[in-house]
């Protein structure tokens, strides 16, 4: 009986030693053995022994890829524009082994290279260039931490900005520097626009005040050569110029008596020449 009840303690010590030795890895994972406190070797996915007592898993690093969520942060560009950004980065760990033994918390090591470099970029930039480089701000964030992540056995796989605003002052600023832009815009086009009705309306002028001129030129010349030809006619230097202004005495007088505001009607003091003028013209 005695026996019995030993040989069953030595198989129940042997069976959970044995169990304690079995490791079953999940893929996506690899486990660091170590022997006294010291780095044994990796077990990769699968079944793995190790021995109980002396052997143990220190750590499970996981190798599928990982997402980071990089926290919003304040930077200030070198316009001394204040703007808030954060970002998200997909690593994998690609050396467990240089992982756990090269960094104390890879996760906090990875957000804090990144919203360095990420400051130190952006400060170089404007407001403007920060607001409009996403690519190229991508492509240098990317270039300046990817070694420094390998020396922790981690690979960047992507790292993407997913928000650059300015602050809330900023904001505000810029929608009142936007709003007098606009009410500046507007003034130029109406002070434009009243320019080019002053230029229009000046050249309407000149062209109306040279058309009156050319009518009155016109008109001279008319008079000049009915002068004449009437001078030729009656051989009198003076009658032909009675009879002009008699004419245009008669037209004037017509008009003001056919105008309904018409109250009074001067008569020249030549009118009689004026009208013998016109006598003689017709006699002839």
């Amino acid at each position: 009986m005695t026996e019995t009840i030993v040989i069953a303690v030595v198989v129940t010590l042997f069976l959970i030693i044995l169990s304690r030795g079995v490791r079953i890895v999940a893929q996506g994972e690899e486990w660091i053995v170590e022997r006294f406190g010291r780095y044994l070797r990796t077990l990769s996915p699968g079944l793995s022994l190790i021995i109980p007592l002396f052997d143990r898993v220190a750590y499970r690093v996981v190798t599928k890829d990982l997402v980071l969520d990089i926290d919003k942060q304040e930077v200030i560009t070198s316009d001394n524009a204040v703007i808030s950004t954060n970002a998200i980065a997909f690593i994998k760990i690609t050396d467990p082994v240089t992982n756990v033994y090269g960094v104390e918390d890879f996760r906090i090591a990875v957000s804090g290279l990144i919203q360095t470099a990420l400051r130190s970029i952006l400060g170089e930039m404007t407001l403007d260039e920060a607001l409009s480089s996403r690519e190229q701000i991508k492509t240098r964030l990317r270039t300046m931490v990817s070694d420094e992540m390998t020396s922790w056995g981690i690979s960047l796989k992507t790292v993407e900005i997913q928000d650059i605003q300015p602050s809330e002052s900023m904001q505000q600023a810029m929608e009142q520097q936007a709003a007098a832009e606009r009410d500046r815009k507007a003034m130029v086009t109406r002070a434009e626009g009243a320019k080019q009705s002053a230029i229009l309306e000046a050249e309407g002028r000149l062209e109306s005040a040279k058309r009156d001129a050319h009518a009155e030129v016109t008109l001279a010349e008319a008079s000049k050569k009915a002068i004449m030809q009437i001078k030729l006619t009656t051989q009198d230097d003076e009658l032909p110029l009675s009879y002009l202004l008699g004419q245009r005495y008669v037209e004037a007088l017509k008009m003001i008596s056919e105008s309904t505001n018409g109250k009074f009607v001067i008569l020249p003091a030549d009118l009689q020449n004026a009208i013998r003028g016109i006598l003689h013209k017709s006699s002839h």
